[in-house]
């Protein structure tokens, strides 16, 4: 593999990225340093989010620029205050080594006045959103009429937000020798009209496939009658534990309802969109990568700065109206080489925008169904023992033993599992037992069709419990290949594979099961028996995610009005997110403000 060394860099340069812990270039960045090194030349690099990009254009744009000279030389524009703060960020990391490089961020909502002081020091890097820019351009606080370099980063993103005008107009105001590089996750209409105006003969670059998504995304529809979004959202949730999703919604006003809803159904959610202050959008933020909240419900527009690497679900509560953002959307999970998985809610009538999106992202979506109520109360069970089974024992206990012991004396150990269990169990099954199958009719049909959805049919196959998940080390697509490599069975053999923390369901046909089940007879990885063992639900399904009942409304203690006014210290009644009407999350939201960021 190429290292870093390799690439043409600066010793001080390879310095900050030892410090950085990187090791081996990603592929972008690995085809576009040499290029960016080696000449003066415009370039176009096609590559999705979480890929790296940063790290391509920041590097060279490093070396390449006289750090003696207080002219601003390299502008950086960027769709988002988030996504500019980050880059910055970035680069003064990657330049630690460097003597007297000022790298100075320009976005809205801060003082102008004291950017402007900070260009006026001295600022060879400039990183800013477009509006700021132009306005700074309009009052002349700042000159980019001699900059040697310009690069736009998240094309796309910036023009599908309206900038289109505002970067042609900023780009009018550089010098026509500059180099400009352009990277971008797609290439609609838009760039290609900016790199068509202001870049001469530029070399491309494409990480994939163009306009495609990643391959470590695994993509799911489910389709449901429109009044039951919000409780298949509910589902989905349960049926991963740990989850740590970014959920997506068309407007302002169904990003806060539904936050409200989740918040008040008891799980760690918050809401971002434009209605909320700039510091109620940090404190949501710096909340969620700290995993304070689970489950980020956000617009497109508000969600385009968020870059946190281990987002395990995206999940589009609608889908967008176009095609590229479901790309971004999708780029949020499965980053840095790990992976991830985008599910989409859809009615029948949307079911239309599933083959568009397929043809654009040149990836199959798996149709699946909603798991029902009985197959989240298994999860349900399987991940209490496995939590009973983890939790370290506080040693204080040990002083009220023996009076739980005299309590419980008459109690033996197999009624006193059930009892236990039976604590947890019984509210998922008081709440489930008669709940109604969400799935619609084509949504069953379709989940039948193998050959043209990569997923098998519920019918003559068997569903099969594991004892491994993500804390062994293991994600859907790895543990996939190791019970298929160790049975001997073939790619499509194996699916529906659901990796939770500690353990882990999947199928496969039933003329499989004598061979897996042999297989894993007194099998071991590491001294460990691994055990499988047929599922009692052949569809499988949940278990809890993102949801912590042993703590406040929503896990946290903010401002009532960063997480949808709601008092996140009040404390609500345990079982209460178990009495209300599935449909109970289709209430009129009040609010009247606009609906779109």
């Amino acid at each position: 593999m190429t290292k870093f060394e390799a690439l043409g860099l600066e010793k001080s340069l390879l310095d900050a990225v030892a410090d950085l812990g990187f090791e081996t270039p990603s592929e972008v960045q690995e085809k576009a340093i040499p290029i960016l090194l080696e000449s003066e030349t415009d370039l176009v690099a096609l590559a999705q989010t979480g890929t790296g990009k940063t790290a391509a254009f920041g590097f060279p744009l490093i070396q390449k620029i006289d750090s003696n000279s207080r002219t601003t030389q390299g502008l950086i524009l960027s769709p988002t205050r988030e996504l500019c703060l980050q880059l910055t960020n970035e680069l003064k990391l990657y330049s630690k080594y460097e003597k007297n490089v000022n790298v100075v961020a320009i976005y809205g909502g801060a003082s102008i006045t004291d950017q402007a002081r900070q260009i006026k020091r001295g600022a060879q890097i400039i990183v800013a959103t477009p509006g700021r820019m132009k306005d700074m351009i309009k009052r002349r606080l700042v000159d980019i009429s001699k900059i040697d370099y310009c690069i736009l980063d998240e094309a796309d993103e910036m023009l599908n937000m309206g900038f289109f005008e505002d970067i042609k107009d900023i780009l009018s105001n550089t010098p026509d020798e500059k180099s400009t590089w352009l990277f971008s996750a797609t290439m609609p209409k838009e760039v290609s009209i900016i790199a068509k105006k202001f870049m001469h003969n530029p070399q491309e670059i494409t990480v994939g496939t163009k306009n495609a998504g990643t391959s470590t995304v695994r993509h799911e529809y489910y389709v449901v009658s429109g009044r039951d979004r919000y409780p298949a959202l509910k589902r989905l949730a349960d049926t991963n534990p740990d989850i740590f999703s970014v959920i997506f919604c068309r407007t302002k006003r169904d990003t806060q309802r539904v936050a409200e809803k989740l918040i008040e159904d008891g799980y760690n959610a918050g809401a971002l969109h434009g209605d909320l202050s700039q510091n109620q959008r940090d404190l949501v933020m710096n909340s969620f990568r700290k995993k304070q909240i689970q489950m980020l419900v956000a617009t497109d527009v508000a969600a385009r700065g968020i870059d946190v690497d281990d987002i395990t679900h995206v999940i589009n509560y609608q889908l967008p109206d176009e095609i590229e953002t479901y790309t971004h959307r999708s780029g949020r999970t499965g980053r840095a080489g790990k992976s991830g998985i985008s599910m989409v809610i859809v009615t029948r009538s949307e079911l239309r925008k599933i083959k568009s999106i397929e043809n654009k992202i040149k990836q199959k979506f798996i149709s699946k169904t909603i798991p029902t109520g009985m197959e989240i109360c298994e999860i349900q069970l399987y991940h209490l023992a496995n939590k009973i089974k983890d939790t370290e024992i506080n040693k204080d206990v040990e002083n009220y033993l023996p009076a739980i012991t005299d309590v419980l004396k008459d109690v033996d150990r197999e009624e006193l599992i059930k009892k236990i269990v039976s604590v947890e169990f019984t509210r998922f099954f008081n709440y489930y037992n008669k709940t109604k199958d969400l799935n619609s009719s084509d949504s069953r049909e379709r989940g039948s069709d193998r050959s043209n959805r990569g997923d098998a049919p519920t019918s003559g196959s068997v569903r099969y419990f594991i004892n491994v998940g993500e804390k062994d080390g293991y994600d859907w697509m790895s543990l996939k290949d190791f019970i298929r490599d160790t049975v001997g069975l073939q790619q499509d053999d194996v699916f529906k594979v659901d990796v939770k923390e500690s353990f882990s369901f999947f199928n496969t046909d039933a003329t499989s099961t004598d061979q897996i089940l042999a297989t894993f007879t007194e099998f071991k990885v590491n001294g460990r028996f691994v055990n499988v063992e047929v599922s009692k639900n052949p569809g499988g399904g949940g278990g809890r995610g993102g949801r912590d009942r042993n703590k406040s409304r929503g896990g946290g203690s903010r401002d009532r009005s960063e997480y949808g006014g709601r008092d996140r210290n009040k404390r609500r009644d345990r079982s209460s997110s178990y009495g209300k009407s599935e449909n109970s999350g289709n209430r009129r939201s009040k609010r009247r403000k606009s609906d779109f960021f």
